[in-house]
């Protein structure tokens, strides 16, 4: 289960919002495998990329995207690498699918007994055809303040907005629609942010320590999330120790229920009374220096070389996902 002269095709880069950051993932996660011994090739996601790797099928051994946005996370990439045949890390594409949407994420979250706040989620044709006016006036009345507005499909915080009264929805929604079709608002909860890392290395899933994110701007936004020095991280964070059991357990709940493999991250909110919240969780999640998913690693104390040096060939092991998928929980 070496990862030693195994041809890895990084994917980083695209078309996304979120570019800048995938290409900056995409160098570190190479940066790693190449310490550990792999053969690493880095490529953009473009219009010659399917044919390269069908005319180099033979010659490579893994791909891994490490593409943040719609393109990269909706599960489509994963579909095209089953079609032809190719071992990837990550999850099946309809897992991947219903992490990206947030609303999917939620319920199914919900259905399997997570506490997640509460929402609504609204497509954007519904203001065209119901008025935006009357759509403010009956999500003031249905969702508590605060509020936050975010786009249903989407990642890093883009698009994202805090709204405290009635008057600030018109804008928050206008920037949420700027980054996809749909819009999800939901209760503010207040407390303590906390992202959890889900990898399998071959083993079956484990959690690696939650991080703690304490953004200095109290907003964890996209500035916050990669401008080195905006945010402190705790990891792992600083809970109670049965409290982080509590949300490592609820991680790898929610990992399984949404059907994730590989990696992953589950985002929570610790509340003022210590009832954690599912927030979200990230099909390809970030590998920056200041992602989350790779500060729960080391603070595991586990080299991040040999972490994706395992992720890899246990993907590569375990060949193409040629099979048919099954349906999350």
């Amino acid at each position: 289960m070496s990862i030693e002269d195994r041809h890895v095709v990084i994917l980083s880069g695209g078309i996304s919002h979120e570019r800048d950051v995938s290409l900056r993932s995409g160098r570190r996660v190479a940066d790693a495998l190449m310490r550990a011994g792999a053969r690493v090739t880095v490529r953009e996601p473009d219009e010659t990329l399917l044919p390269w790797l069908e005319e180099h099928f033979e010659e490579v051994d893994v791909v891994w995207p490490v593409l943040h946005g719609t393109s990269g996370e909706n599960g489509a990439l994963y579909s095209l690498l089953r079609a032809l045949e190719i071992p990837y890390v990550g999850s099946r594409p309809t897992a991947a699918k219903l992490a990206w949407n947030k609303a999917s994420a939620k319920a199914i979250a919900k259905r399997s007994g997570l506490r997640t706040p509460q929402s609504i989620v609204l497509p954007k044709d519904t203001f065209r055809e119901l008025g935006s006016a009357s759509v403010i006036s009956a999500i003031a009345r249905g969702v508590e303040f605060p509020a936050v507005v975010k786009p249903v499909e989407g990642g890093s915080a883009q698009g994202v907005s805090f709204v405290e009264e009635t008057s600030q929805f018109s804008r928050a929604l206008v920037t949420a629609l700027t980054y996809s079709d749909g819009v999800l608002i939901e209760k503010k909860i207040i407390g303590t942010e906390v992202s959890v890392g889900v990898l399998d290395l071959g083993e079956g899933p484990f959690a690696v320590p939650p991080v703690e994110i304490v953004p200095h701007s109290g907003v964890y936004d996209y500035a916050s999330r990669y401008n080195a020095g905006e945010t402190t991280f705790y990891a792992p964070a600083r809970l109670p120790a049965e409290l982080i059991d509590r949300l490592s357990e609820l991680a790898l709940q929610a990992y399984s229920v949404i059907g994730l493999t590989d990696v992953a991250r589950v985002d929570f909110i610790v509340d003022q009374q210590g009832e954690p919240w599912f927030i979200e969780a990230d099909p390809i999640p970030g590998m920056t220096e200041t992602s989350l998913v790779p500060l729960g690693i080391e603070a595991a104390d586990l080299s991040l070389s040999d972490v994706y040096s395992r992720l890899a060939a246990h993907a590569a092991d375990r060949g193409p996902r040629n099979t048919p998928e099954q349906p999350a929980s």
